[in-house]
Parts: C-alpha cells; sequence; structure tokens
C-alpha cells in the first residue's frame, strides 16, 4: 500500500455473532478472529485486497470509519491541523510496527490513518 490509498474499514456493530453472519451471507466476506485481536474480528472481501474489522460499537464511534494509509502519522496529524481539521483520536500502537489515530475533517467526517506494515505485505 502506498500514501493515500484505503487500506482498511472499520464497521460498528452491536453484536458481533449477528454480524457476522450477515456479511458473510450477504458478501462472501471471509470473517476470522485474530490471536491479540479478540473481540474484532477482521474481515476480508472476496479480492482479497479490500479488508477491515467489526468493531463494537460505542459511544462516539457510530458510523463506518476508512483508514488512509500514511507515511507518517505524526506528520499527517500536524498538517491536519495545519488545514483546518482536527485530531479524533492520537496515534496508538497496533502492534510493534504499526500505528493508527483518526481525524475529523473540515466537514466534520471521521477518517481514520494507518502507518506500518499490514498482515498482506
Amino acid at each position: 500500500m502506498a500514501h493515500g490509498d484505503i487500506t482498511h474499514i472499520d464497521i460498528p456493530v452491536a453484536d458481533l455473532g449477528r454480524a457476522t453472519s450477515f456479511y458473510n451471507g450477504l458478501f462472501g466476506w471471509d470473517i476470522q478472529a485474530f490471536p491479540g485481536f479478540e473481540g474484532y474480528p477482521m474481515w476480508r472481501a472476496p479480492n482479497g485486497v479490500s479488508g477491515g474489522g467489526l468493531a463494537p460499537r460505542e459511544e462516539g464511534f457510530t458510523a463506518p470509519r476508512s483508514y488512509v494509509e500514511v507515511e507518517s502519522i505524526d506528520d499527517t496529524l500536524a498538517r491536519v491541523v495545519e488545514l483546518g481539521g482536527q485530531v479524533k483520536a492520537p496515534k496508538r500502537q497496533i502492534d510493534p510496527t504499526s500505528w493508527w489515530a483518526s481525524i475529523e475533517d473540515l466537514d466534520g467526517n471521521e477518517i481514520g490513518l494507518y502507518e506500518g506494515s499490514t498482515a498482506t505485505e
């Protein structure tokens, strides 16, 4: 993936089992739990490229969130502020080689940022 590519989409759900059955039956997504990510099953679309997670719905996270690959979250967060956007969630570590954060654009849309390696690399 390259800077600016969409790498992941989180879908907030109230019932993980129900959502897993729905999306598997509707789109044929391969949805699996991964060690270290309990309660957050990840899905892969039939094209093998697109993917994301089914995340527990919580206050402030009620709509799907797309994640965009960036070369540096730190640099991107600084640029967001320069351009008038806001940091919603600061940089957080996912594993030893990857991080995420989220921002809010000028129209109130939340976008996730991702830096690091992916499972398919």
